[in-house]
């Protein structure tokens, strides 16, 4: 490595170049390191061009030492008469290095140390909170085997079981300002799209039979009969979590959304939004919450539970309107075979007034979905003439998609008297009631204005359910297996970070792979050490995902060999706050 100056007379840079040989052998230099302003530099040097050279050329020389000895070969002495020493680990996860570094920009220290000002503990609570979502993501289990999963990273816990169930209770106490913090941090990250805020609620099971406290018997989403309890969860535009709360099981879920949303309103600085949810969650009195201020509301609304009189003029099949478009469609003249048709959506606006609220129900009609919908339906009657003709008793269907809603049972014969034997049969009339509801679509609003923007956002509440697919498979948040209060709320405290985390880490992988390659490439990658005396070496398959997260983090962990110098600098990487980079 060489000095050279660059720049114009009164603008100069000195730069540390480097030296190197093409692939068709020609020799070439690159920029390697600025080392500042020309004149700044002399500045420093009271003037004297010849001593700060001399220390540029220092500088050149500890470079290319330092490069040597990253880039060098090296040579590892092993014994074939030699044992492993006893109990000495040897292979370690790094996965976890690019989950710390999000941690360290989400500021979760400074979190950390803002809590210990207001309890008194000697732990360290930002290295067992950051442990506990490593562990989730990368190892889901008990807080016991989260414990000793951590003994596998390069880090290993420097605090006792002991303090991680002691800590639990301070998670949950400061549930709320953890989660505030980590938004308004989060930002740093990447910036959030809080113009659309989505909710909805979930369960989660204990392995119990007996009812304390939050863990309820309620309508399990799983249909488990066991006590549940309640996550409710905002996130925002682009999919990234936003705060949650946990509820009683046997709490209507409609009563969650006002006390959560409340929280938002006064400690995340969001007071201008549009609300979307299903129609579960979408009361008149939560409407009515969501149309004060500057909010608005886009809801499912279910067309089957409607008013005879009102669902008959929303499935009328007049009045449809391409969107885009003001002409006018009879529903009935669709050629839909045609693959224009076929992948088109039509939709009709009709005023509807609840109370002291004027509002609009966009009522959608989709050849594609209507075609999706027979299909499913289709394979579910075929599945229900199975069972009626296996012998056995027959079960009544349990939900709203069970094939047993399409089995009809017959006790009496056509005199009306009590028949010999119960007949079991294909229910026509069931079939024909679903059909009239094929293709067609609803969400009731407060907005004017662009159709197909709110169907768009609309659209997007696929993400929330990912994102609770996520946390009780990818994370198994469920079942549950603290059964204290405080610590039920630490666990899903836990799991919510993780979300985050890994949200956050597809956002800056440009969103390019899917959470089973990312979470199984970082659960892959383990680096094996030689020796005490040496270093690592990688023991993973490098791939594009790896590369990318190497890239996208700035350091690598995919080199031959790592000196335990070298790991302990990237390391401590991962723990600085970094500039944003453009």
């Amino acid at each position: 490595m060489y000095i050279a100056l660059t720049g114009s007379e009164n603008n100069k840079d000195v730069y540390i170049y480097h030296s190197f040989r093409k692939e068709n052998g020609k020799s070439s230099s690159r920029i390697y390191k600025k080392l500042g302003k020309y004149n700044t530099l002399l500045e420093q040097f009271d003037g004297d061009r010849d001593k700060m050279m001399a220390w540029a050329r220092e500088q050149a020389d500890k470079e290319t030492k330092l490069y040597k000895e990253a880039t060098g070969k090296i040579s590892v002495e092993f014994s074939k008469a030699a044992c492993i020493p006893m109990n000495e680990r040897r292979s370690f996860n790094v996965g976890y290095l690019f989950l710390q570094e999000l941690c360290t920009q989400l500021r979760i220290d400074k979190i950390c140390r803002t809590i210990k000002e207001r309890h008194k503990y000697k732990y360290n609570l930002q290295a067992i909170l950051t442990d506990l979502v490593y562990a989730r993501i990368l190892s889901p289990s008990s807080k016991l085997a989260s414990y000793d999963y951590c003994q596998t990273l390069l880090e290993p816990p420097k605090y006792s079981l002991q303090d991680v169930y002691r800590s639990l209770s301070v998670i949950a106490e400061e549930s709320d300002f953890i989660q505030s913090e980590l938004y308004k941090n989060s930002n740093f990250l990447y910036p959030r799209n809080n113009r659309i805020l989505y909710y909805d609620c979930t369960n989660y099971y204990f392995e119990i039979e007996e009812e304390s406290d939050s863990k309820r018997y309620g309508k399990s989403k799983e249909n488990r009969p066991n006590p549940i309890v309640t996550m409710g969860l905002f996130m925002d535009a682009d999919g990234i979590p936003l705060a949650f709360d946990v509820y009683p099981g046997n709490q209507n879920e409609q009563t969650t959304l006002k006390p959560l949303e409340s929280k938002i309103l006064q400690d995340f600085n969001c007071s201008e939004f549009i609300y979307c949810s299903d129609s579960g969650l979408g009361s008149a009195a939560n409407r009515r919450f969501n149309s004060l201020g500057n909010r608005a509301y886009i809801i499912t609304h279910s067309l089957k539970k409607m008013k005879k009189e009102d669902r008959e003029i929303a499935l009328n099949p007049t009045q449809f309107r391409k969107v885009g478009s003001t002409k006018f469609i009879d529903l009935r003249t669709l050629d839909e075979t045609d693959e224009e048709v076929y992948n088109t959506v039509y939709y009709k606006e009709v005023p509807v007034v609840t109370g002291n609220m004027d509002e609009t129900l966009i009522v959608t009609y989709s050849p594609k979905y209507k075609a999706y919908q027979r299909r499913i339906r289709d394979r579910q009657i075929e599945h229900a003439e199975k069972i009626i003709n296996t012998p056995g008793r027959k079960r009544k269907g349990k939900n709203q998609n069970d094939p047993m809603r399409f089995v009809k049972k017959t006790s009496v014969t056509p005199d009306g008297e009590i028949a010999n034997k119960q007949v079991y049969n294909i229910d026509e009339e069931q079939i024909q009631k679903e059909e009239m509801y094929d293709g067609f679509y609803a969400v009731i609003t407060n907005l004017e204005g662009d159709v197909s923007e709110i169907i768009r956002i609309n659209k997007q509440r696929w993400e929330i359910e990912e994102n609770f697919r996520i946390m009780k498979t990818e994370f198994e948040a469920r079942p549950v297996y603290v059964r204290r209060e405080e610590r039920i709320k630490a666990h899903f405290m836990t799991c919510y970070i993780s979300l985050l985390l890994y949200r956050l880490l597809e956002k800056k992988l440009g969103d390019a792979y899917t959470v089973s390659q990312i979470l199984g490439t970082l659960r892959s990658m383990q680096m094996t050490l030689l020796n005490t005396a040496s270093g690592y070496i990688p023991s993973y398959t490098r791939t594009e995902l790896t590369d990318s997260l190497h890239k996208t983090f700035g350091f690598r962990t995919d080199y031959e060999f790592i000196t335990k110098a070298s790991m302990r600098t990237i390391i401590k990487e991962t723990k600085q706050i970094k500039s944003k980079k453009s």
